[in-house]
This record gives C-alpha cells, structure tokens and sequence, in this order.
C-alpha cells in the first residue's frame, strides 16, 4: 500500500452493513414523538461519562419500555456537570441514533485497477492489522508504530503500543491546544494546570479571559461558576479581536490587534509593578527572580502597548487595577487552544508570572490545589523496556516537550532530505487528523507513504478515507470504559457502562486492543477476561464495586487534607528547580530561551486579506459533532464574520455564499455564507472551526460551510515545545465561481 494510498469515500460501499442492529427512534427535533412517552417514571436508567467533548460530565442515561435510548441528564453528585449537561451533552442520543454511523470493519483492496473498500469480519481485519504490525516491527523497530488519539480508547491502544515496546502514543492536543500553557506553567510553579483547570471560577472577584471563550467552547463546570460568579458581582475582563458571549457578560472589553497579546500582558506587568499593585508578601515568600522582572519589564508601559495592541493606555492601566484590587482572588485565565503565533510558551509565561505576582495561585478565588485518586492497574507482565523511544527519535528539537508532539510525528513520517521516515505504521482512534492537524498537505503525504493506517472511529471522518483498514467503534453509550478519575477540588469516581447493546457489527475499542493483542501474541498484558472483569478488581481495590457504582454512577471521596488553599503562612516548597514560583525560569534559560517573555512582532496581513481566527461553538465539539442529527440541528453550518465596512468594501451582504482564499492561494473547497457585524475588528474575520467536510458519507454536514483547517497551511511552530501556531494565517474573499475553479 506504501506510496499508493488515495482517498476513499467510503460512501461508495454497498449497504452490506447496514441491516444489521437494534431498531433507531427519530431524534426529537428531526421527526414526531409520541409525548406519551416522554416521561421519566418507570424509565431504566445507567450510569455515564460524556464523550461528545474532553470534559466529560457524569450523566445518567434513560431508556423507555421498548429499551430505546430516550434522554441524557447530568448526574447530580458529579463535580464537572453540577447535574447539568450542556447542548453537546444531550446530543449523545444523536450520536447513538445517527444513521451515517460505521457499521462493519473495512478493508482497502485494489480491483480493477481501482482502490476501494470491502466488508471484512472482525477476524479478517484483526489478523490483517496484526499481520502487517509484525511486519513493521519486525522491519524497522516497535518505535516505528505511533498512536493518535483523542478520546477514552487511547488508553487501551496506548497499553498496545506498551506491549511491543513503543511510547509513541500522541494526543494532537498536546502540540495544538494546552502545550505551550503546560510547558509554561510548569516552568513557572513546577505543576501543570491540567483538565478540568485548576481555577477557582466561583470564588472569583476578577476573572480574565484573554482568548478564552468561555460560553462558546462549553467548559461546562467553568461556564456555571462562571455565571455565579458574575451573579455574586465579579468583574469579567475579556481581551479578543471579537465581541464573543463572554465580551458581551464583561465590564471590560479589549478588542485586542490579533497577534499582540503578548505586549498587553507584559504592560499589565509593567503597571502592577511600578503602582505597587504586586502582592508583595506573596511575591517575597514564594518566588524568585523578581528584581530581574522588574527590570526586565520597565520599558513596557502601557504608551508602549498602545501602539502595538491598539488598546489606550488608560484601560490598560483601569484593567490592571481592576485585577490588583480583586486580588489574591483573581484569575488570569490561562486558557485552551494557545497555539497561535509559534511564540505562545513565551506568551503563558506572561499570563502564569501575572498570576504569580497578583498572588493567586494556590489562593481562593484564584488557583486551587485539585487532588485526584489513583486506579491501580490490573495485574500483568512488566513491559517490556523501551529501547527507542519518541525523545530518542525527536533528539534535540523541542527540549521542553513532554509528550510525543503530533504534528513531529507526522514529519518525522515523511521520508526527507534526512534519511527514511521514522514512522512506518499509525494507529488513529478518535481524531480526524485530516481536519485536526494543520497543513492538510503534509499530513497527506505523510500517510500516503505509511506502511499501514489503521482507523478507529464511530463516524466515516475524512480521515478513514485514506485507511488501509477502518475499524467502527460503538458509541459511548454502548461499552464501559476506565473509571474517570480526572482531578477536582475533591477527587471522585465515575463509571461509564452500556446503556444499550452495541449497534450494527461495532465494538468497544478495549475488545479490539485486546483481541489485537492476542493476535500478536501479547495477550499476557491484557490479562483480565473482559473489561467488567477488570473495573470489578479495581473498584475492589478502591473500596467499592462495580454494583455501587452502577447505582450510583458518581461516588465522592473526601479530601486527605485540608489544604484546598495554602494556609496563612504556609511553607511551600515548588517543584521547580529553584523549589520557589520562578519569574526568571532557569528551565527555559536551561533550554537556550529566554527565562522572561520577549514580545516579537508578527506577519501582518497582506493587502486585501484578513487575519483568520477561528473559534468554537457551544453545540460543536471541533469536526466531531457537526454530523449530529440532534446537534446538527442547533447548528449546520459555519459562517465568516466580516466587518461592515471591509463588507461595504467587497460589496458583500449578509448571507451571501462566497469562498475563501488564502496567502498560500489555497481555495476553500465550499462556500461560506457571509455574517456582517460590527462584533468583529476591520482586520480579522472569524469563523467557526469543524465544517465543510468532503466525506459524502457524512450527509448532514457535507459541503456545509468552509473548512478552517484547510485555510491554514503556515504553521508558526514554537521551538521550546513544538506547538503548532495556526493564527499566522490570512484570507480574502472570492465571489465568482469561475474565478474559484481557475
């Protein structure tokens, strides 16, 4: 398949697949419903997790007395949701329901001369996958096998990789959403700020949100203490080039030149420090290197950051007040998806020194201390050592990197001036990387000349178009998997288990990581004889069972301590090579960066073309969703947000169709309808990210609205950690289809 590998629609199958499974209801906005049985009583309910978004809220699942999946509500005990779910959370049902789903394993062949996809059992596919992955290993190392994932299977495929001895297991989130904040905290305080962020929205008096759209991108937990805290009087600071819903719940808005944020960090330094507005007894019991960023930062003044961020000196220094008086309970958001202009370590930097120096972290109202519980792993063989790993592959490039980084993974499977690709054979499970990873083009050549693609999904993404084998993973509501365990203010457990049988010929992806496993003689590693058989040991362990937790979904542990927040006085020791919160980072200096944020100037658009931001909506988790029928409904496609008068320019009107081009001379493969607004700067436009899909398999959502992803073919990647900065991107406007087909 090496060199040959085309994209597929897989809407070219026969519907050999699709008779097989349990009967489907309509979705409630999508047809008629017998109200009768809307009801409650009497419905059986089971316990969940949400895998529409990373958040994963508890939930329970209703059933009615035909054993249809009827209705998703939060779980009441669940510290994520607070009982409530938000509109991506109720569209699990559409998940389960929705028609498009894969159905069967698929196999690529070649028959007359022409590259297609035929039905295959799971057997067939399972030894074909385990076949070819001891070929690989066998050929160029276990180290040449990579995992791509984005979702609860990982952890089962990751345990795969582990067997043969490869730690290359990515999630493309790392290199293009949290990295750089992780990396820059981390440098700062010695800990991550993880998921959900450690931030103490509730109990806030200045919240900050510096290209964080808290009400678009659904964090549900921080969006509820986000309105609760705006109820109890908190101040809301938003800083976006857009009028976003959180600029609309703000007393201050900043509509900031894209590309600039950093300067308006650093002059909001400049002006705490030189007012004395600093926590000073904070700052001299905690960190280090203060004097070197005072000094550093004196040539920052707010007439400084005007010229630059177009934002007037005087809000400048109002919003750093504002915050100075909140504080220690004030919260500088440190944000998701900061991967914009390849500098963005050095800009969390800003953001977590900010924080430091108004006293927040570990303060109420400010950073609090999570704690999390520990599942033990079910007893297996030690794996086996590995003798070449991601680091040793990546050598010098990105130093502060702590996590295989998507983006390296596919370049180093590209065959190059540097000798043959790294990468002969990817495992993707839950991530559309064709949508997901910048420079489309890249990600294209890289897969063409892998030995193997194998894909899991619940959805013919564009991504298993171009799989050698694509394996249809059943819906969340239909398997158990790990216990969820992530972090909070108290740490808790919650069970997801099957609502439902699995439709069509699906299965969980823990049954195939295990079935592959034994495949490839590696069964020992998966010991247990079912996943049922494996959480019954580890709740065991952890003082409960799987019984309780099928009834009760959530259970709730106590904090070992009562250390919440640091106590007054209290000694803390950072996990810092200093053991204080570093200012001046002797990481970064360790590494050849600078140890305080630089503020670097950026491309400037072209004339005729607007710097592209995009964004989230509340109903749509990236290009997962937009195929959902009950999502699909809120929303079915995107539009571009032009200004009035570059709108009055171009002759452009409200919801007329045109295509987007950009500074690479890329056009966007559909149109995109036009939304005129003053909400947007004359510089820039947005769009929504998770549209214009080019799988006809995908009927709802195809040709619907335009593609960001396609857009962004200059990728700005920050050397410290390898974030892929996608903002550095611009487009104008085509209006005749003539002119976009030549």
């Amino acid at each position: 398949m090496a060199n040959r590998r085309d994209f597929i629609r897989i809407s070219a199958l026969g519907a050999g697949g699709l008779a097989v499974g349990i009967p489907t209801i309509r979705s409630w906005a999508g047809g008629l419903i017998d109200p009768e049985r809307m009801v409650y009583e009497g419905m059986r309910r089971t316990p969940t997790y949400c895998e529409i978004c990373f958040w994963k809220c508890a939930g329970w699942v209703y059933k009615n007395d035909k054993g249809d999946v009827w209705k998703i509500t939060g779980n009441d005990e669940d510290l994520h949701s607070n009982g409530r779910l938000c509109p991506r959370g109720t569209g699990g049902v559409g998940m389960y329901n929705d028609e498009n789903r894969l159905k069967i394993p698929l196999i690529r062949v070649t028959s007359a001369g022409k590259q297609i996809y035929r039905e295959a059992s799971w057997d067939e596919a399972l030894d074909f996958i385990a076949g070819k992955l001891k070929g690989v290993i066998a050929a160029s190392g276990p180290e040449s096998v990579a995992l791509f994932s984005h979702g609860s299977g990982g952890k089962y495929f990751g345990s795969l990789l582990k067997s043969f001895g490869s730690n290359t297991n990515a999630a493309p989130s790392y290199a293009q959403c949290k990295g750089p904040r992780e990396a820059a905290f981390l440098a700062t305080f010695g800990e991550v700020v993880e998921s959900p962020e450690r931030i103490d929205i509730r109990d806030t008096r200045c919240l900050v949100l510096i290209g964080s759209h808290l009400g678009e991108n659904m964090h549900n937990g921080q969006v509820q203490e986000m309105s609760d805290a705006i109820d109890k009087g908190a101040t809301i600071i938003t800083v976006d080039p857009r009028f976003s819903t959180a600029a609309s719940k703000s007393k201050f808005w900043l509509p900031i030149k894209p590309s600039t944020d950093l300067a308006l960090l650093l002059a909001w330094i400049n002006v705490i420090i030189r007012e004395g507005l600093y926590d000073k007894a904070y700052v001299e019991k905690y960190t280090t290197g203060f004097d070197k960023l005072q000094a550093h930062v004196i040539p920052f003044t707010p007439e400084w950051a005007y010229g630059i961020t177009t934002i007037a000196p005087q809000m400048i220094r109002e919003t750093a007040r504002e915050m100075a008086h909140a504080a220690p309970a004030v919260i500088v958001h440190p944000g998701r998806h900061v991967t914009w202009y390849g500098d963005d370590v050095q800009r969390l930097r800003a953001v977590a020194i900010l924080n430091a120096i108004l006293g927040s972290w570990g303060r109420r109202g400010g950073f609090y201390r999570p704690e999390t519980l520990t599942v033990p792993e079910f007893p297996h063989p030690h794996y086996p050592e590995v003798k070449k790993g991601w680091r040793d592959i990546l050598g010098d490039k990105y130093p502060l990197a702590d996590q295989p980084v998507a983006n390296a993974i596919v370049d180093l499977s590209r065959p190059g001036e540097s000798g043959p690709a790294k990468y002969k054979a990817w495992i993707v499970n839950g991530t559309n990387l064709i949508e997901t990873m910048p420079n489309q083009a890249n990600t294209i050549e890289a897969i063409k000349a892998l030995d193997l693609l194998v894909v899991i999904d619940t959805m013919p993404m564009e991504i298993t178009g171009y799989a050698d084998v694509v394996l249809p993973e059943c819906t969340y509501l239909e398997r158990y998997d790990d216990i969820r365990v992530s972090q909070h203010r108290k740490p808790q457990l919650a069970l997801r288990m099957p609502a439902a049988k699995p439709k069509f010929n699906t299965k969980p992806a823990w049954w195939m990581a295990k079935t592959l496993a034994e495949k490839m003689g590696l069964g020992s590693f998966f010991p247990w004889k079912d996943i049922e058989e494996m959480l019954s040991w580890q709740l065991k362990q952890m003082g409960t069972s799987l019984g309780e937790m099928q009834r009760i979904g959530v259970k709730t542990h106590e904090r070992t301590a009562d250390d919440l927040y640091f106590a007054p006085d209290e000694e803390v020791e950072f996990s810092t090579t200093s053991t204080k919160i570093e200012l001046y980072s002797s990481d970064l200096e360790g590494a050849g960066f600078a140890a305080l944020p630089v503020y670097t100037p950026h491309e400037e658009p072209p004339a005729g073309f607007y710097r592209l931001i995009y964004g989230r909506a509340p109903m749509h988790t990236f290009t997962r969703t937009s195929n959902n029928p009950n999502l699909a409904d809120l929303m079915d496609e995107n539009s571009v947000w032009i200004h009035p008068n570059v709108a009055k320019e171009w002759a452009l009107i409200n919801d007329q169709y045109i295509w987007l081009k950009n500074q690479d001379s890329i056009i966007s493969d559909f149109q995109i309808k036009v939304r005129v607004t003053e909400r947007i700067r004359w510089d820039s436009v947005y769009m929504v990210h998770g549209f214009g899909h080019n799988q006809k398999k995908l009927e709802r959502c195809f040709g619907r609205g335009a593609s960001d992803t396609q857009m962004i073919t200059n990728v700005l990647v920050d050397p410290s950690m390898g974030g892929t900065g996608m903002r550095g991107n611009f487009v104008t406007f085509v209006t005749e289809k003539r002119e976009a087909e030549s």
